[in-house]
């Protein structure tokens, strides 16, 4: 049986793509089970009632992110 969670998106900071059906891949800081929000990049229906899969990271795991990103230029 699936187990209850919550979540709440804090701060929606980019929308990345939307497919003909009106979901989104997003970049979001968004809390889960009223932890500390986190960066998550994932596909949301729209109005934010149904997710896809989606990979979440810490601060640290997001700042190693944009400095690699930075050095692929």
């Amino acid at each position: 049986m699936a187990q209850e969670f919550s979540y709440e998106i804090v701060e929606e900071i980019a929308v990345l793509s939307e497919n003909p059906k009106g979901w989104r891949k997003e970049l979001n800081l968004v809390s889960w089970n009223g932890r500390p929000p986190k960066f998550d990049l994932r596909d949301w229906a729209p109005n934010h009632e149904k997710m896809g899969k989606g990979v979440t990271l810490s601060n640290e795991e997001f700042e190693a992110l944009q400095k690699a990103l930075t050095e692929m230029k």
